[in-house]
């Protein structure tokens, strides 16, 4: 296994990794400092974007452009021009949430959670907007929602609301895209601060959670039992995905110092991209947005 930097290009919050197999590029934001960035998985040919608010999260459409999801709702984006047209905020009548990580569902759904930016009350919400750009509520009561993530079979939604310190399951109806019986699936440990964050599935079920303020990765069976860590350089370590054009490089985005003086950093050390290569394990591809 070796780690290495991937990009440096000092993300305040660097989130959600994503890898286009189509165009075999790699995306990733820095969520405070509004911006997206994409370049091939061996970091070169950056190119950036910047967005008018925060972006919690964002995934690529089936027929070109992109989902945002921003501090005042969804949005769709042109990347050709870098224009962005609003599509709905969910959450109007809560002034002090942002929408936060999200992914697409085998369907190409996207499900999207928000969060308290406080971080202290429950009011966030876990989302999921159709092909048809219509809103459904799936989960509420969350602090900060993270990691959703599918098993390959689709019938499993992990998700995390992050203050809770465990990985839940839900039961996922693929068809319909509603969920059911949520459980914990596994606790991760809190002796060294750490909160589950940002999350993927690989090709054999393995569940990747990044244990931020923690500085390790986790890798889960199926069973829940804890089955590899991976300690890195960093401690505020934010999301995972695989990537790479054998869907075999874990990348893996940080943060610098974090949002709210309560939480521990790294000092100095700014946020940056890092890649694993050598685990012997392969990712899925990620589906595209169907709207």
């Amino acid at each position: 296994m070796q780690i290495s930097v991937l990009a440096d290009v000092k993300p305040l919050l660097g989130e959600g990794p994503l890898w286009d197999t189509e165009g075999e590029r790699l995306w990733f934001i820095d969520s405070l400092g509004c911006r997206i960035f994409r370049c091939t998985s061996e970091g070169a040919e950056m190119r950036a974007w910047t967005v008018p608010s925060a972006i919690g999260s964002m995934c690529l459409r089936a027929g070109g452009g992109a989902i945002v999801a921003l501090t005042d709702g969804f949005h769709a984006l042109d990347l050709d021009s870098g224009e962005i047209q609003h599509i709905i905020d969910p959450e109007p009548d809560q002034p002090d949430n942002r929408l936060n990580d999200g992914k697409v569902d085998p369907k190409g759904r996207f499900l999207c959670g928000s969060m308290d930016t406080g971080e202290a009350e429950p009011t966030g919400t876990l989302w999921r907007l159709d092909a048809d750009m219509s809103l459904h509520a799936l989960e509420k009561g969350i602090i900060c929602s993270n990691g959703p993530c599918w098993s390959p079979d689709g019938q499993t939604l992990y998700f995390s609301d992050s203050f809770s310190g465990e990985i839940s399951a839900f039961d996922y109806d693929v068809e319909t895209g509603c969920v059911a019986n949520r459980r914990t699936f596994a606790a991760l440990p809190t002796e060294r601060g750490g909160a589950p964050d940002g999350a993927t599935v690989d090709g054999e079920g393995g569940i990747w959670s990044a244990c931020v303020f923690d500085g390790r990765i986790f890798r889960f069976m199926p069973d829940g039992t804890v089955d590899r860590v991976i300690e890195m350089p960093v401690c505020k370590v934010t999301s995972v995905a695989f990537g790479g054009a054998d869907l075999g490089t874990l990348y893996v985005t940080s943060m610098a110092e974090p949002p709210l003086p309560k939480y521990p950093g790294d000092g100095p050390l700014r946020g940056a991209t890092f890649r694993i290569d050598g685990l012997g394990v392969t990712g899925r591809p990620e589906p595209r947005f169907a709207g």
